[in-house]
């Protein structure tokens, strides 16, 4: 199987594709919401005070734990879910994904978004964001007083009280980017298997691409295998002159067109000199003598040469003295 019919055999449309104009917009309608909730926590809003709430409730280890490391000069282990990475992760995956949605529409307007390409583009996002979900609800055990074996505490608990007043709002911010993360995977994971689902189940226009292409691939074929046009044309003896004049069917028509006009030509001036003979008998035998020393002329051996109207008057003379 050649390149060409790897290409034709792969599906350029989707299954479904007013559901991929709906995941569109629901995309964009997450990835807004999810954009400013990871730019309002960047860099420290809300995290430093909530991983403290944590603290004071015995929830969680205590960020003065960082103090004490440097202090005694022991390697600093900030957890997973209260680091300054997770924060900057959120904030690059979401710019990511809204300048991968804006290029999917303007590929989707201009046909070109095919499923091989979503899926590649869609995995990645899943990969993407799966960490992101992983990092957000990893456990913190550096405190062996306080473990926290699961997810941090404004995901498993209630925003209510006893956490202060103060705080509430920043632990909804945070439930809310969390609950927004854990939906684009689940968008992103449709996407992908839509994107399979349509690569394995390819419609009907691949199979009449991939028939198509193998039509002009036979023809092609055929054509290289079809004999030239001068393959089997005779070419003619060489003239005495050594020169050998190339053959076409367009010069042996020109040829034979020229030998049928010169042989009614010939028959023409012989009716005309008979009919000079005639008249001279009765009128002048000057006249009649001079019209037959021209037919002679004529029909004494000399072969015109030409056959087309750009060429001049030359005659073939015979073999040349060289050669005789």
């Amino acid at each position: 199987m050649g390149i060409k019919d790897c290409y034709a055999g792969i599906p350029r449309q989707w299954k479904f594709p007013k559901a991929i104009l709906y995941l569109f917009a629901v995309e964009l309608l997450i990835e807004i919401a999810a954009l400013a909730l990871y730019g309002i926590a960047q860099p420290d809003l809300y995290r430093t005070k909530l991983w403290q709430e944590g603290s004071d409730h015995g929830w969680n280890s205590n960020p003065n734990s960082i103090i004490y490391d440097y202090a005694n000069y022991r390697p600093v282990h900030t957890p997973l879910p209260w680091s300054q990475f997770i924060t900057n992760f959120n904030v690059v995956i979401a710019v990511l994904s809204l300048f991968l949605l804006l290029c999917k529409g303007i590929m989707y307007i201009c046909h070109v978004f095919h499923p091989i390409f979503s899926t590649p583009i869609h995995a990645a996002l899943v990969a993407l964001y799966a960490v992101s979900i992983h990092a957000q609800a990893a456990p913190d055990m550096s405190d062996p007083d306080h473990p926290q074996p699961g997810a941090p505490w404004y995901i498993t608990k209630s925003c209510g009280a006893p956490v202060r007043p103060s705080l509430q709002g920043y632990c909804k911010q945070a439930k809310g980017s969390f609950a927004v993360t854990i939906m684009l995977c689940a968008l992103f994971v449709v996407y992908l298997v839509l994107s399979l689902y349509s690569l394995l189940a390819p419609t009907a226009g691949a199979a009449i691409r991939h028939r198509k292409l193998s039509t002009a691939s036979s023809s092609d074929l055929e054509s290289q295998q079809r004999p030239w046009e001068m393959t089997q044309v005779q070419q003619p003896p060489p003239t005495p002159g050594g020169l050998q004049i190339p053959m076409t069917p367009r010069t042996t028509a020109f040829n034979t067109l020229s030998g049928k006009m010169g042989g009614g030509a010939d028959k023409k001036k012989k009716k005309k000199s008979k009919l000079g003979m005639g008249k001279g008998k009765g009128k002048g035998k000057g006249k009649g003598k001079g019209k037959e020393e021209e037919v002679v002329r004529g029909l004494d051996g000399k072969v015109p040469l030409r056959h087309h109207i750009s060429m001049g008057d030359a005659v073939y003379e015979g073999p040349s003295a060289k050669y005789t």
